[in-house]
């Protein structure tokens, strides 16, 4: 209830007396008090404040007035922000025909307004506070509602501080220079200052003037002691991260005061660097960087501050001790380089995230991570210089990443940091590399244009200059100076091509190794890209010379498009030929360009004026066909791949497969040579592209984890197209990076309108019966239908030559047919039907051909023979025998085939050869294979009857270029069937190939040593434990472990004269996607971390010293050189554990760690049995790393999956999962929770991860619940980890930061 007015009449009657009479203000204060207290009014009272305020402003502004005020804020009878924010609103404006109150205010500032404690919860403090928020208009000002007393705390000082700052650059005259040119605060007076009853002689006025400058001053000052003020800072770092619209305005004045302010120099105790200084984003107090501050503690544990090690260290272990910082950046570039997986999404954004997210844990400079980028890079390249040859990904992939998707990730980099800064660290980085002399050697393909690139250097900085078709043309024997490349200076190249240099890198110390004076000799110019820009006409010999040699310019590109669009037939098909060569294996400075422009011309718009009944693809089918084949090849698709084509590729082959699937062969058209193609030809050669793009032999409903499908899984043709449809404008997804409109671009060129798999009915019948087939026993003949007629005639075409007796060998019965047909060998007996009504009847057609054989009426041979036959008429076929296999196989319901060499293909020549080198392959895992040579008493090797019959089948091809694309897509469909099957499948298919590839001897063999992993989860495990071992090994990182360890030299025979162990981490990237079990993996690495971190405690840090290690104000301090070393290697235990989890599970592997994992392995009574064998002498240390190895392990899996920022897809799943967490850990700092781990690991790892996601990833902070922050805030100030849980409720946003003020005002 309000008090009656007579009460005010009676203080200001009180107020009056003692002011007449000078009395004593304790008197006065003490008196005022009583009375109030007697009239049932609370202490401090808002009303009071307003009384005496309007009571001295400005009919009683004299010293006894202010010196009753300064009493009644000491005896706390009124409110000091209230009185302060009541006098900024009438002094500040005054501040020049009235210095005395200025001065005055600005004194009573010095003293109360530092002293917050008590100030939010005290007596009437939401009365007190909305007071505030109306005198200053506080919530209009800054846009958030006045319900929370601790926003109103931070608001009002944030305002003050602005309003001393507006006030001394109006002084000195700097105001005009702000961007707005004005102050948003009264700090001018409304009217004009006219004061009747003094009358000023100079030497009064020349007072008020000298009392003014000094107020200046004193403003300034105060400034920067708000600036200075631990809790002051504070609660302005709390301003700046809730109301950032507003702080640019603020620093900008901070920093126009600090250069240009005249009173600073008059100072004592502030200098103008002192306040730029605080005014920097640099400053700590001002930006608070949990990072470099609250995670001391745990950078010390961890070491995460660890600075790079010097590059002598780095080449004596080829890089590894640099890039351990970097040791997942080095599995996701491997992991890329597998050719059985293709990714839906972009290198260049799954490597720029990879990258944020590295840089923001290890906290390193953006000089250190390009460096590290760099290095993984090249380590890449260097890893397999000579790959074994193989359907399998070569060299040119990991150019490609090197030389063009590294430079289109730091480009992405860049232009996200819009910093000046970035722009010096990107070419320091790269003058850098020509430090590591092991790393920068070319392959042997590549030397001749590293040579040039060097030459060309050489030749600028000599003064000549001179163009491609020159340096195409030059030979390095003609050049008088030796030019000896690296691949630094191909890398120098791709980054001028993409502006992200300038030719003066050229003149870097030790760039070019001489001058010469003159223009060397060169033949004279061949046909080529520079002839052709020019005009010149396509010839055989200029169409050859493209082919072989990249082009050098978007423009070349171009023109090369325009043909292929605009020009004849045979120019179209000579373009087409172009764009599939050189350009897109090894044009890196335009490779996207190149793989955009075959994209585009595999979709082409129908013309405007084309009136015909049958799709317009009809009318290209040559140039289609042409491209088709020319991107067949794995380093072509892995082009596609790294460049995130993929969705729009599968968009722009979809069409073609279901046009030229629903034509009749008949339908054919005449290459230049004069061959000619059938529409099976090209419907057959799109197909088998198609269906490398998604693991189309795999079980459509593999085991998920979570509610999110395993990352192999997701790639199917849905999925596909629903990546393709996102990049659309008309998706409403904003595309921030450059990659990403790029992708949009190629994606509306095509077709500006989502497309779903329903456009495609035959395509899509097809799948579904795909499906089916590999889901569940095959059935659904019914005799007499198109079917089963179709059945008919491909059995006839099959087995038309076989006769036996008076039986026609055609007539086959199995459970679900019964076909016969006459047994002449007439060619016209083809059936002349659509591919698509083939595809349909194949699976019936081999099911009665298997069926025959295994009931001994058709003899093995006759069985690959006619399978053979089958795919020769429709190689498109291969796929439907590979669903219905890979079915039947899992059923196990067929006898087994006899290897005997007389029915079937004998293995026994080289069996025992396969196993001895299988054995070498794993002998650094130290996993056990069963023999697999046969002995007298053991019989025969044996294959379920559908593999064998598939490995006799793909025998009979050929090894060329032509089969080479149906080759591709049958090998990885064969090892994954031999996979399946029992152990010794996969070696006995790998000695049968062998005999008949044996060029392909060291792939096959090492195909079969990782199947197996797949039979057995314990082999699993010690795969994994020697991915540890082979990290973590040795006394110190820079001797044997690290990335070299890990990932060694790939695979190759060139080693040691044969094939050696392969490196273990190899083996893993080449055998996690065919894991089912997928779950289990994240256990056994959380295991097999705990006891890496044992490990290294015990071996790394001394009893003695452990013993005396102790915490002090800057961290753990004890044996730091030793502590040093052993925690860098628990973290890097960590990095390979989260990275392992990653690329085995994604984003459903994540969840399940949030959500199940983690929580469960806190809750089981685990104890470290470590600190009972030594008699607890480590166990509490142990405990304490593991919770640190842990938090790490965690937060960086959440990066890697979810992202640190919003900026991509996967970081709209992270809410949902890191609340749960987030809930468990506050139930389980409540008390809610009981938890059975030693709880030295649950503190540490909860500060760990707090600190981490605080300091690294602020953005997961927004995620959560303000209540959840709050509660984990109490829990950690239990711990007396105020500081950590100060920086919680600060990165909490706005809902927290009114907490946030609460704790600070209590903090000591």
């Amino acid at each position: 209830m309000a008090a009656p007015l007579t009460m005010w009449d009676g203080v200001l009657e009180i107020t009056q007396m003692a002011q007449a009479k000078v009395g004593d203000p304790l008197l006065w204060a003490l008196q005022i008090s009583s009375n109030l207290s007697c009239s049932g009014i609370s202490l401090p009272s808002p009303e009071l404040a307003n009384v005496l305020v309007s009571y001295i402003c400005w009919d009683n502004n004299v010293p006894i007035m202010w010196k009753f005020l300064e009493k009644a804020l000491v005896l706390k009878i009124v409110p000091p922000f209230l009185i302060l924010a009541l006098l900024s609103e009438r002094v500040i404006p005054c501040r020049r025909s009235k210095p005395v109150a200025y001065r005055l205010y600005m004194e009573l500032l010095r003293r109360h307004s530092f002293e917050l404690k008590g100030q939010i919860n005290g007596p009437n403090h939401e009365k007190v506070m909305k007071s505030i928020d109306g005198v200053l208009h506080l919530s209009e000002i800054f846009g958030l509602e006045a319900s929370d007393p601790g926003i109103i705390v931070v608001e009002f000082l944030y305002a003050t501080v602005w309003q001393l700052l507006d006030a001394s650059l109006d002084d000195e005259g700097l105001l005009e220079l702000t961007s707005d040119k004005k102050s948003m605060w009264p700090i001018k007076p409304q009217d004009m200052e006219i004061d009747g009853h003094e009358i000023f002689d100079e030497i009064r006025m020349a007072h008020n003037e000298k009392l003014h400058n000094l107020n200046t001053v004193m403003a300034v000052e105060l400034i920067g002691r708000f600036l200075q003020d631990k809790k002051t800072s504070k609660i302005l770092y709390l301003a700046r991260h809730n109301l950032p619209t507003h702080w640019p305005r603020f620093i900008e004045r901070l920093q126009l005061l600090g250069a240009n302010s005249s009173a600073l120099k008059s100072s004592k105790v502030l200098t103008s660097e002192d306040l730029l200084r605080l005014a920097s984003d640099k400053c700590t107090v001002l930006t608070y960087e949990p990072k470099q501050n609250l995670l001391q503690n745990f950078h010390a544990v961890t070491g995460l501050m660890s600075p790079l090690v010097t590059s002598s260290a780095v080449l004596s272990d080829g890089g590894s001790s640099i890039s351990s910082l970097w040791l997942p950046l080095d599995l996701a570039l491997e992991d890329a380089m597998d050719g059985y997986q293709v990714n839906a999404t972009s290198s260049i954004e799954i490597v720029t995230g990879l990258v944020k997210s590295l840089q923001a844990m290890n906290g390193t400079t953006w000089h250190d991570t390009f460096v590290g980028l760099w290095i993984a890079a090249l380590r890449l390249v260097q890893r397999e210089r000579d790959p074994i040859e193989g359907p399998v990904p070569r060299l040119d992939t990991r150019l490609c990443m090197l030389l063009s998707i590294i430079p289109l990730v730091v480009a992405e980099l860049i232009e996200e940091e819009k910093s000046v800064d970035i722009n010096e660290l990107k070419i320091s980085s790269i003058k850098l590399l020509g430090d590591y002399h092991s790393l920068l050697s070319p392959p042997h393909s590549v030397l001749s244009l590293a040579n040039q690139a060097a030459a060309k250097a050489m030749l600028l900085v000599s003064g000549i200059s001179v163009g491609s078709a020159y340096l195409d043309c030059l030979s390095m024997n003609e050049m008088p100076v030796k030019c000896s490349g690296n691949m630094r200076h191909l890398i120098v190249e791709a980054c001028i091509a993409r502006n992200l240099l300038d030719t003066s890198a050229y003149f870097w110390p030790g760039y070019v190794n001489g001058h010469i004076n003159h223009i060397p000799n060169a033949p004279p110019q061949m046909p080529g890209w520079s002839a052709f820009l020019k005009g010149a006409p396509l010839t055989p010999i200029m169409i050859n010379a493209m082919v072989s040699t990249p082009a050098s310019s978007l423009a070349e590109l171009e023109k090369v498009f325009e043909l292929a669009v605009k020009g004849s037939d045979d120019e179209k098909v000579s373009a087409a030929t172009i764009l599939c060569g050189a350009s897109l294996l090894r044009g890196w400075n335009i490779q996207e360009h190149t793989a955009q422009f075959i994209t585009r011309l595999l979709s082409p718009p129908m013309p405007a004026d084309y009136s015909g009944d049958e799709s317009h693809l009809i009318s290209i089918a040559l140039i289609l066909n042409v491209l088709i084949v020319g991107i067949a090849p794995v380093d072509c698709v892995q082009v596609f791949s790294l460049h995130g084509l993929i969705p729009q590729l599968a968009c722009s082959l979809m069409p073609i497969c279901e046009v030229f699937g629903s034509c009749v062969p008949d339908v054919s058209w005449k290459l230049p040579t004069g061959d000619e193609i059938s529409a099976h030809a090209v419907f057959s050669n799109a197909f088998a592209v198609l269906l490398k793009l998604w693991r189309f032999n795999h079980p459509p409903l593999e085991h998920g984890v979570g509610d999110v499908p395993t990352v192999g899984s997701q790639l199917t043709p849905e999925y596909l197209l629903l990546v393709r449809n996102s990049y659309l404008p008309s998706s409403g997804i904003v595309l921030n990076d450059q990659t990403k409109r790029r992708l949009s671009e190629v994606a509306a060129s095509s077709s500006p309108h989502p497309v779903f798999l329903d456009s495609f009915p035959k395509l899509k019948c097809w799948y579904r019966q795909h499906q089916k087939c590999i889901a569940s026993a095959l059935s659904g003949l019914v005799e007499g239908t198109p079917v089963h007629q179709t059945v008919n005639l491909l059995l006839t075409m099959m087995f038309r030559k076989m006769n036996r007796g008076s039986q026609s060998v055609t007539t086959i019965n199995s459970g679900s047919s019964s076909s016969s047909g006459p047994g002449n060998d007439d060619s016209s007996l083809r059936p002349n039907l659509p591919s698509w009504e083939i595809l349909e009847a194949v699976p019936f057609a081999v099911d009665a051909a298997l069926t025959a054989c295994a009931h001994g009426r058709l003899y093995p041979r006759e069985l690959a023979t006619g399978l053979k036959n089958l795919a020769d008429f429709l190689p498109a076929c291969l796929a439907t025998i590979v669903s219905y296999f890979s079915a039947e196989v899992s059923r196990g319901v067929w006898k087994p085939a006899f290897m005997n060499g007389t029915d079937w293909p004998s293995p026994a020549a080289n069996l025992s050869n396969v196993e001895d080198k299988i054995k070498k392959i794993l002998a650094a895992t130290g996993v056990d294979i069963p023999s697999l040579a046969a002995g007298e008493s053991s019989p025969a090797a044996t294959l379920p009857l559908p593999l064998a019959a598939f490995a006799s089948l793909t025998i009979t091809y050929k090894i060329d270029k032509t089969s080479e694309r149906f080759l591709n897509l049958a090998g990885p469909a064969l090892e994954s069937l031999a996979a399946g099957c029992p152990w010794p499948c996969m070696p006995i298919v790998a000695s049968l190939w062998t005999q008949k590839a044996k060029r392909w001897f060291d792939f096959l063999v090492f195909s079969a040593s990782r199947t197996v992993f797949l039979h057995s989860n314990d082999a699993v495990f010690q795969l994994l434990k020697s991915c540890f071992a082979a990290t973590l090994s040795g006394a110190s990182i820079s001797s044997n472990g690290g990335v070299g360890a890990l990932l060694g030299h790939g695979f190759g025979s060139h080693f040691c004269g044969g094939i050696s162990p392969v490196a273990p981490g190899i083996l893993y990237l080449r055998v996690y996607h065919s894991i089912r079990d997928i779950e289990f993996i994240t256990e056994e690495i959380i295991s097999l971390m705990m006891h890496s971190v044992t490990q290294v405690a015990c071996t790394g840090l001394p009893k003695e010293r452990l013993g005396k290690l102790k915490r002090t104000r800057n961290g753990l301090q004890c044996g730091q050189v030793s502590l040093a070393a052993a925690m860098t290697r628990v973290k890097l235990a960590a990095s390979l554990g989260a990275s392992l989890v990653c690329l085995s599970g994604g984003l459903g592997l994540v969840q399940l760690l949030f959500k199940e994992t983690l929580p469960s392995w806190f809750i089981s009574s685990y104890r470290s049995e470590q600190g009972e064998e030594d008699g607890g002498s480590l166990g509490g240390m142990v405990a304490m790393l593991r919770g640190y190895a842990l938090a790490y392990f965690a937060v960086l899996c959440g990066a890697f999956a979810w992202g640190i920022g919003n900026s991509c897809l996967a970081s709209k799943r992270r809410p949902k999962v890191l609340r749960a967490h987030m809930e468990f850990l506050a139930s389980a700092l409540d008390g809610k929770i009981s938890l059975g781990c030693d709880s030295a690991t649950w503190k540490s790892y909860v500060s760990g991860f707090v600190s981490l996601m605080v300091g690294c990833t602020p953005q997961w902070v927004l995620d959560l619940e303000p209540d959840v922050l709050i509660r984990l805030s109490k829990g950690l100030r239990q711990w007396n980890e105020e500081e950590l849980a100060l920086a919680l409720l600060g990165s909490g946003g706005v809902n927290t930061m009114g907490t946030a003020a609460e704790l600070i005002s209590e903090m000591q």
